[in-house]
């Protein structure tokens, strides 16, 4: 029978996919929450998941080690990859992808410096708006950034938009509505085509 395996990404997106996923029949063979592992097989015969981070679920499933993969939009559209079908919005893990500044901050019409982790996005954002801009790349407290000087604006990712008002900053302009979606291996989609499709069929029906 035909191996699949399903790429799953840590933190918020695994906690909302879990119950989608039971929902459709899939269950894991162990508690994921309890466990060290980071490969569970699952009651379907052949069909196991993937424990991963966000960033590293396009990669698997773009080389094959994994057939189908569940990250967010964020992510996918900061991958510069591709060999992957984005087949499904599962409407879960909801976010927005903002620029955001100091609310004390006038920023002229010069170059601009934006921190983010999201350079690809970021610098095609700054290009389409014909705005001249020096990307920092951080990966974490962003906010921190025009807080201390290091940079104008910053690109991330906004839920609430709590942590920004803490620090004395507003978001300005979206980019992206985010969402998780799931995403299929292009050559997996043709060689192992009835096997994925009845995957995909049970996740559309839980939503």
């Amino acid at each position: 029978m035909t191996q699949i395996t399903l790429a799953l990404t840590k933190g918020r997106i695994l906690k909302e996919v879990l119950p989608l996923l039971e929902t459709s029949g899939i269950r894991p063979s162990q508690d994921i929450a309890g466990s060290r592992k980071l490969v569970f097989q699952t009651n379907i015969e052949n069909f196991r998941l993937l424990i991963l981070r966000g960033v590293d679920v396009p990669t698997y499933v773009q080389f094959g080690a994994a057939d189908m993969g569940i990250a967010g939009k964020d992510i996918l559209l900061e991958d510069a990859g591709g060999g992957y079908y984005e087949s499904l919005d599962l409407d879960m893990a909801r976010c927005r992808l903002m620029t955001a500044s100091s609310k004390d901050t006038g920023i002229g019409e010069g170059r601009i410096i934006v921190a983010t982790k999201y350079i690809n996005v970021a610098r095609k954002y700054y290009a389409q708006k014909g705005r001249q801009a020096e990307f920092i790349k951080l990966y974490g407290a962003m906010e921190l950034a025009p807080v201390l000087g290091l940079a104008d604006e910053i690109v991330d990712i906004v839920d609430t938009g709590n942590t920004l008002k803490a620090h004395g900053l507003v978001t300005k302009e979206l980019i992206a509505n985010v969402s998780a979606r799931l995403i299929v291996n292009k050559t997996a989609m043709k060689t192992k085509f009835e096997v994925i499709q009845a995957i995909i069929d049970r996740l559309r029906g839980a939503l």
